[in-house]
C-alpha cells in the first residue's frame, strides 16, 4: 500500500501543477497522463475548441477485449478567489492542495495507478477527457470518435467524480440558454444611448417566473433527487461596460438541470415563447440525455458492494451524460464534492490511496458479469 500512495501522491501533485483550466490548452497535461501509461495502447483524439484552442482527449487500453473504462477530466475551473499558488502542487500533513486536487486531478491519478497496477491478464481501459467543467466537448468526442473503445466493446465505465466513494447511479444533465440583448453605447448622462440592460430586463423576470415554477410543482420535480427541484441558475454578463456608459450589448446564461424521469419540453417551450415575446436572442446547448441506472443494475450492486455504501443520485452532471453511449456508466471516486469549485481546494492522499484497490477489485469483477 506504501507503494500506491507514494505512486499516486506523485502523479496527482503533478497534475495539479499544470495550469489545465477549461479555456487554455490542456496539451501539456494531456503529455504528462499519456508518459504515466508506459504498456497500455493510446489513442489520442485531438480537436479545436470554439475559441480556437487545441484541446485533447485521451483513450488507453491493456489486456484482453472488454472490462472496465476508469474515465476522469483534466481540466479545471478558473482560480477564481484564491489567495494562494493555485498550482502549487503543495503536500502538507497528507493533504494535497490546489486547484482540481479533488475535482478531479487526485481521482484521475488514483485511477490511473490502480490501472497500470492490475495484472496484464485483467482488460482495462481508461478514458481521460478535457471541456468536462465547460461542453463535455472531451467526452463527446471519446463516444463518437473512439475507434479504440469501440474495438475494445467495455462492459462498463466507472467515472471517478468525487462522490466520498459512494456509487452514483444517476445524475442531471443540463441545457444551457445564452440570451442577448443589445442596446446602444453612449456617455449615460446624455441620454443618447439605449441601456441593453432595460431591453433584457422583462425577459430576466420570467426567467425568475420559470426559476419558482421548478420549485413549487411537483410535475416538474424528481423525489429521488436532492433537492427534489431542477437548477436554474442565473449568470448575467455587461462585458465590462463602466457604470456611466449606457451597455451596449448584455448577455445572460441560464443553466437548467434535469434528471432522467423529468421532460424539459415544457421548460425549453416557456424560455423560447418569452424570447421570441420579448425580442431576445436565445441560442440553446445541451449535452447527452441524463444517465441513470437501477438500483438493482449489476453495475450498481457490484460497486455498493464492493465499497459497503448505498447507491444514490447527484444533482449535478459529470461525463456520463456522454459516455454512456459506450457502456452502462456509474460515478463513483474519492474525495469531497463540497470543496470542489472553491478556493483552497484540497484532496486527502489518504483518500485517493485508498481508491485504488475498489477500483482494481471492480475491474477484476466486471469480467463476471
Amino acid at each position: 500500500m506504501a507503494d500506491l500512495a507514494e505512486a499516486v501522491a506523485e502523479l496527482a501533485r503533478d497534475l495539479v501543477a499544470i495550469d489545465s483550466r477549461s479555456f487554455v490548452s490542456n496539451l501539456a497535461i494531456a503529455d504528462r497522463v499519456e508518459a504515466a501509461l508506459s504498456g497500455f495502447e493510446i489513442e489520442r483524439l485531438d480537436y479545436t475548441d470554439p475559441a480556437g484552442i487545441a484541446k485533447r482527449a485521451l483513450v488507453a487500453h491493456r489486456g484482453p477485449m472488454g472490462g472496465l473504462v476508469l474515465s476522469g477530466h483534466m481540466d479545471t475551473v478558473p482560480d477564481t478567489g484564491w489567495q494562494d499558488d493555485p498550482w502549487s502542487g503543495r503536500i502538507q500533513d497528507g493533504v494535497l492542495h490546489g486547484l482540481g486536487s479533488t475535482d478531479m486531478k487526485g481521482p484521475v491519478a488514483a485511477a490511473i495507478v490502480a490501472a497500470r497496477t492490475l495484472p496484464e491478464s485483467v482488460p482495462i481501459s481508461l478514458a481521460i477527457t478535457t471541456d468536462e467543467e465547460t461542453s463535455k466537448a472531451g467526452a463527446r468526442e471519446i463516444a463518437q470518435s473512439s475507434e479504440l473503445l469501440r474495438r475494445v466493446k467495455p462492459a462498463a465505465i466507472l467515472v471517478a467524480e468525487p462522490t466520498g466513494m459512494r456509487p452514483v447511479r444517476g445524475h442531471r444533465s443540463h441545457i444551457n440558454f445564452t440570451a442577448v440583448a443589445t442596446g446602444i453605447q453612449a456617455h449615460s448622462s446624455t441620454g443618447r444611448g439605449r441601456n441593453a440592460n432595460w431591453v433584457l430586463l422583462p425577459f430576466l423576470i420570467e426567467m425568475r417566473a420559470i426559476h419558482d415554477r421548478l420549485r413549487s410543482e411537483p410535475g416538474l420535480q424528481d423525489a429521488a433527487y436532492d433537492p427534489v427541484f431542477s437548477d436554474f441558475n442565473l449568470v448575467i454578463d455587461n462585458h465590462g461596460t463602466a457604470v456611466n456608459v449606457t451597455v451596449p450589448k448584455a448577455t445572460a446564461r441560464v443553466k437548467y438541470r434535469y434528471s432522467a424521469r423529468i421532460d424539459p419540453a415544457p421548460i425549453l417551450q416557456a424560455v423560447r415563447e418569452a424570447a421570441a415575446r420579448i425580442g431576445v436572442s436565445v441560442t440553446e446547448e445541451g449535452e447527452g440525455a441524463p444517465p441513470e441506472l437501477a438500483e438493482d443494475h449489476p453495475l450498481i450492486r457490484l460497486c455498493a458492494e464492493l465499497t459497503g455504501k448505498d447507491p444514490t443520485t447527484a444533482p449535478y452532471g459529470t461525463d456520463a451524460s456522454e459516455l454512456q453511449d459506450l457502456a452502462p456508466c456509474v460515478v463513483l471516486g474519492p474525495g469531497d464534492i463540497g470543496v470542489a469549485h472553491a478556493p483552497g481546494e484540497t484532496v486527502q492522499l489518504e483518500d485517493l490511496t485508498k481508491a485504488i484497490p475498489v477500483f482494481m477489485r471492480l475491474a477484476e469483477k466486471i469480467v463476471q458479469l
